[in-house]
């Protein structure tokens, strides 16, 4: 039986709104105080498929010194430069609306939407993400890299669960549109 996907961004920022610094940088994410993973496992295990920014998995690869973290996980990364599919991942960078329309249809699990924030903005603009996961950090950054940009659009969502992980607070919405 053909299910309807849900594509959910799982994603961390600063009480002001912030993903990273301005020059990409999340120490102040990982300094900040929490319990056990924050619930990441748990979500993690929800999901089987994983959509990321080519400027965002370019950071993780460098994180994590060319392993890449996501092994057993169906993975896209869109960028707007051809790149070749490596074992474990296949670059986009043509129109991402069949492609998505293609992973929702399939069975399987949840598919996360890991960011940054370029595609966070896509996605919310097409009306593709269907839950927001967002754990807030007790810190104000100022500046830096936005979760959500400037739009010309709204989206309505609906709480449906909010959790502490000692000083993370972790907002589930539902997205109506």
């Amino acid at each position: 039986m053909i299910q309807d996907r849900k594509i959910v961004l799982y994603i961390a920022a600063s009480l002001d709104g912030y993903i990273a610094t301005k020059d990409e940088n999340l120490d102040w994410l990982f300094a900040v105080e929490g319990e056990g993973d924050n619930g990441y496992s748990s979500f993690y295990q929800t999901i089987d498929t994983i959509l990321i920014g080519r400027t965002t998995y370019d950071w993780i690869i460098k994180q994590e010194n060319g392993n890449f973290p996501y092994q057993g996980k169906e993975c896209y990364v869109f960028s707007s430069t051809p790149k070749e599919d490596t074992e474990h991942v296949r670059f986009i960078c043509k129109d991402i609306i069949p492609l998505i329309k293609d992973l929702k249809a399939r069975n399987g699990k949840k598919i996360w939407l890991v960011g940054g924030g370029k595609l966070v903005d896509t996605f919310l603009k097409e009306k593709l993400v269907d839950e927001i996961i967002l754990n807030i950090a007790p810190k104000l950054l100022g500046d830096g890299i936005p979760l959500f940009h400037k739009n010309d659009f709204e989206s309505s969502l609906v709480l449906k669960q909010t959790r502490q992980f000692n000083q993370f607070i972790e907002l589930s919405y539902e997205v109506l549109s």
